[in-house]
């Protein structure tokens, strides 16, 4: 779906403002497009330009157009649908997206893999949507009692990364289980039809499962996994000086409308629930616990990330050898925090 584009440009000033003199941060030595301070363009420049937008069920577009921010865009923005962040991070190390906002997981195994994005954006959760359900008839109590059961996850997701906290919290290894990796619809089958145990899944699937099946909370990732959910964009576009422009001022867009949905919660999940068509009821649950606003990225934040990484790298799923902040990119942060203010 496309927005239309406005010619009205006084929208965007503040936004332009700030990222007039915003610089990037580390990079690896072999993007030397993003080493250098980011070059911007003139609002009235963006007219021919098109963001390709990565999102997810009940993401990036639901928020923006409930909270009324996709209006008066002086560039298009043209969404297509991702099952998880995985997927995400492939499109745009591709080139076929310049932006998505992704878990916490996907890009540490971005990172992993050498993927051609760098996290531009971050946001806040206390994680209590990213749950691990069981049957309503399971006799597991801990996740201790998973020992050799099969438990369905999102490869790459941020599942994962909650799945293998837990497991370690537990005195588990991935070898203890059976991991049985799954997209959300293929689990939520799977988890429905008791061929899986357990299920390692995020909002709104969580309260879908929760709601349809019955499914009792094993544990959740608060106070386990950090919560954080963070915006990627593609190294093509943050090299492109109209489409880092554009992107400057779609995530301010974001971070407002997150800031929106926190103050409206009632009005945001009906128009979510309505935008997903999921039941109202689940949509309720999964928007008071899963609300995400946008935080700049500081030192915090990377540490964590980098903690999580090097939980993947103790567990053998991704090679050692990588810093998480070579991946991180903050010329968007003036840009937020005004946002924000």
């Amino acid at each position: 779906m496309r927005c239309t584009p406005i010619r009205s440009i006084g929208a965007l000033a503040v936004v332009l403002v700030a990222t007039l003199t915003l610089a990037g941060c580390v990079s690896r030595e072999s993007d030397e497009r993003t080493a250098a301070p980011p070059s911007t363009v003139d609002a009235a420049q963006l007219s021919t330009v098109t963001l390709n937008v990565g999102d997810q069920k009940g993401g990036t577009q639901a928020l923006l157009q409930a909270s009324g921010q996709l209006s008066g865009t002086p560039y298009k923005v043209s969404f297509s649908t991702f099952t998880s962040g995985p997927p995400q991070v492939e499109a745009a190390t591709a080139g076929r997206i310049d932006f998505a906002v992704t878990g916490n997981t996907p890009p540490i195994f971005g990172a992993a893999s050498d993927a051609r994005i760098k996290v531009v954006s971050a946001y806040t959760n206390d994680a209590s949507g990213d749950q691990i359900l069981v049957p309503k008839t399971s006799t597991a109590r801990s996740v201790a009692d998973l020992r050799g059961k099969r438990i369905a996850f999102g490869k790459g997701s941020s599942a994962h990364g909650h799945l293998l906290l837990q497991l370690s919290k537990a005195g588990l290894t991935p070898a203890d289980v059976q991991l049985v990796p799954l997209q959300p619809a293929d689990a939520l089958t799977a988890f429905t039809a008791g061929q899986v145990d357990a299920w390692a899944i995020w909002d709104p699937f969580t309260a879908i499962a929760q709601q349809q099946t019955g499914a009792r909370t094993l544990t959740t990732a608060q106070g386990v996994a950090n919560g954080y959910g963070f915006g990627i964009a593609s190294q093509q576009a943050l090299g492109d000086p109209a489409k880092n422009t554009a992107l400057a001022d779609l995530v301010s867009r974001i971070a407002k409308a997150s800031a929106w949905a926190k103050a409206n919660p009632t009005e945001w999940a009906a128009k979510y629930s309505a935008a997903v068509k999921i039941d109202p009821v689940a949509g309720e649950t999964a928007q008071k616990r899963s609300l995400r606003p946008a935080i700049p990225l500081d030192d915090s934040i990377v540490a964590s990330e980098q903690k999580l990484y090097d939980a993947f790298v103790a567990a053998k799923q991704i090679p050692a050898g990588k810093l998480f902040s070579d991946f991180v990119d903050t010329r968007y942060d003036a840009a937020v925090k005004e946002a924000t203010k």
